[in-house]
């Protein structure tokens, strides 16, 4: 039996993640995907045939973007080809996004906004884009996967001090106010930057100083690989540098049904 109903019904109307008023035809057909990990989201929700839109960094599924309108980047939308897909429905994400493009978005189609800092966001996302799109039933489940495989990490008693790098000239690390530092605390390690917010950038000096025991450089959004390894090795020669799946620590869709697994093999690696 099908979970959608045959014919729109009346509007739903929701609060989404901002707080705003949402007014969504109910299911909606034309969906346009701001968001690379609610992207993925929505095909795993087996909702790809009403997908008609994602951005060019929509990589997940690979057929996400064979098979829709890419419409720029998640910063820079092609406003004239969403107005030719003709949305009934799109997604974003307020720091995916750009304020002044969802402002005028808008203007002319029901926008969802998700704000993500921790685990808890990602899971009432799931749960509430589930009731947005007329699939609660496999959303509630997805959400209920997540939430277990996470509640089943075992952190070690003592969490291991860790620098999470995302960006290279200049260098960047994840901090405090972050989703990835929430994945960071719940995969035991404790993030030797926390007392800064959000993504600042730092000198060598400052890395040297605030001596982590793990540099972990991930693969996006810069693409960090082994050959930067001795770069920071240089910097911080008592760490241990790792190479990490950067998708693991900051989609906060259906990948997080990856994470835990990910993140205890990565610890059983490091402490090995």
């Amino acid at each position: 039996m099908s979970q959608f109903p045959p014919s729109p019904a009346l509007p739903l109307t929701l609060t989404d993640q901002m707080g705003r008023r949402v007014v969504v035809p109910y299911p909606p057909h034309r969906i346009v995907s701001l968001v690379p990990s609610q992207t993925e989201l929505l095909f795993d929700l087996g909702l790809g045939k009403r997908v008609v839109g994602v951005t060019k960094f929509c990589i997940h599924p690979a057929e996400a973007r064979q098979q829709t309108t890419v419409i720029g980047g998640t910063k820079n939308f092609d406003f004239e080809k969403i107005a030719a897909l003709k949305p009934d429905l799109i997604i974003g994400n307020k720091e995916e996004n750009y304020q002044e493009g969802i402002e005028q978005l808008a203007a002319h189609y029901p926008v969802w906004l998700s704000d993500i800092s921790d685990l808890a966001d990602a899971l009432r996302m799931i749960r509430q884009v589930g009731v947005l799109v007329g699939a609660k039933v496999k959303a509630d489940q997805l959400a209920a996967n997540i939430e277990l495989a996470f509640a089943q990490l075992s952190p070690p008693q003592e969490p291991i001090p860790v620098a999470y790098f995302i960006w290279r000239k200049p260098y960047m690390v994840a901090a405090a106010g972050t989703f990835i530092d929430d994945m960071l605390a719940r995969a035991g390690f404790a993030n030797v930057f926390a007392p800064q917010q959000r993504y600042p950038e730092i000198s060598t000096e400052q890395l040297a100083a605030a001596a982590p025991r793990v540099i972990l450089l991930s693969s996006e959004p810069y693409p960090f690989a082994d050959k930067h390894i001795a770069e920071f090795q240089a910097i911080c020669p008592p760490a241990q540098i790792q190479i990490v799946d950067g998708e693991l620590f900051s989609w906060y869709g259906s990948r997080l049904q990856h994470s835990a697994a990910y993140f205890t093999e990565l610890r059983a690696a490091i402490v090995s």
